[in-house]
């Protein structure tokens, strides 16, 4: 356990960038007194909003690019025009060089990826990494991976999954054995694909012992809290996501439209003005901010580019967490103890996309 935990930032990261980063990072500092900073981007951006937190100014140093990836860039290109140049690059090569022991970013995500596979490499063991996040639950909170790092995916590549979900779940939830479920179109054991079904083989095959799996979770068991972790391939955890996250939308609109309906929906709001403010808090998603990179040889995180401040400190608290907890090492302890179990099937051919 760090004495310091060092976070490299990409300032430039965003819609917005150092104005809501710079704020964010002094929200979080407030809460983790033993954080230091290593903001990059254009200095000539970063230093006036830093000069508005002198607390957060005295934790930090900044290391100097004009040199940003855009929303809009595709990986590829990413690659080509920012590495070695651009403030996402320089964030992760911090933690390459161990001048940082975590990275985020509220920048392209695409990109993100890229480079962080690219430079970071993945762990022993793993083929693809995956996004990881949390999820707001009817019983509190779950990991839920992958959330769209990399599209499909077999049976080597959900074990390991859930080996990773379970470590980043026992960190942050403080449980010896999370509960594991995998995502599926039903809960008996004859539906899904093959690699599904291959995978939930393996895991009661093997009854690893940091992880409990508890056999497939329809789409409706993310939000009724079925299991600490929920693993699926990216394709339908990116869709579970969006959807997700469009129904919290949806069902807000809705209601606020509701409560201006009539003087007695008015009435009705002013009663219960307490249960809807705990409710908005509980579906925040600014409050659930901050994906993790799971599967690389470093820790990154990835925040929502349209987030504000207060929703970056989260991604921040994140990646805080998962460096004061040392996740990278509990992740490859258990790969190493469960190596048996990844070494069952064979491994996805490397993705070159």
């Amino acid at each position: 356990m760090p004495s310091k935990v060092r976070i490299a930032l990409d300032a430039m990261g965003g819609d917005v960038g150092p104005a809501v980063v710079i704020p964010g990072a002094a929200i979080s500092l407030g809460r983790h007194r033993d954080s230091e900073f290593l903001l990059v981007g254009d200095r000539t951006k970063i230093e006036p909003e830093l000069d508005k937190h002198p607390k957060l100014k005295a934790a930090s140093s900044i290391v100097h690019t004009d040199v940003a990836v855009s929303m809009e860039d595709k990986p590829s290109q990413a690659l080509r025009r920012g590495r070695k140049t651009s403030s996402m690059w320089l964030a992760i090569d911090a933690v390459k060089k161990g001048e940082a022991d975590v990275a985020i970013s509220a920048g392209n995500t695409g990109a993100l990826m890229a480079m962080a596979r690219f430079h970071l490499r993945t762990l022993p063991g793993i083929d693809r990494p995956a996004i990881s996040a949390i999820w707001p639950t009817m019983r509190g909170k779950s990991v839920v991976l992958d959330l769209g790092a990399t599209l499909g995916g077999d049976a080597h590549h959900l074990v390991s999954m859930a080996v990773m979900g379970a470590a980043k779940a026992s960190v942050l939830f403080d449980k010896k054995r999370p509960t594991v479920g995998l995502l599926n179109i039903g809960a008996e054991e004859i539906k899904g694909h093959e690699e599904i079904r291959e995978a939930s083989e393996i895991l009661r095959a093997r009854n690893l012992p940091e992880l409990d799996y508890i056999g497939f979770v329809e789409g409706d068991g993310i939000g009724k809290g079925l299991a600490d972790v929920i693993v699926t391939e990216g394709f339908s955890g990116n869709i579970a996501l969006k959807a997700a996250e469009g129904t919290a939308r949806q069902m807000a609109e809705l209601l606020r439209g509701e409560m201006r309906r009539s003087w007695m929906s008015k009435l009705g709001y002013v009663f219960a003005r307490s249960a809807f403010q705990a409710l908005r808090d509980k579906m925040d998603p600014n409050k659930s901010n901050g994906g993790v990179l799971l599967g690389l040889n470093g820790v990154v995180v990835k925040s929502h580019g349209g987030t504000n401040a207060e929703g970056f400190a989260y991604a921040i608290d994140v990646g805080y967490e998962m460096a004061h907890y040392d996740l990278l090492n509990k992740i490859n302890q258990m790969l190493n103890r469960e190596g048996g179990a990844l070494r069952s099937v064979q491994p996805a051919p490397e993705d070159v996309s």
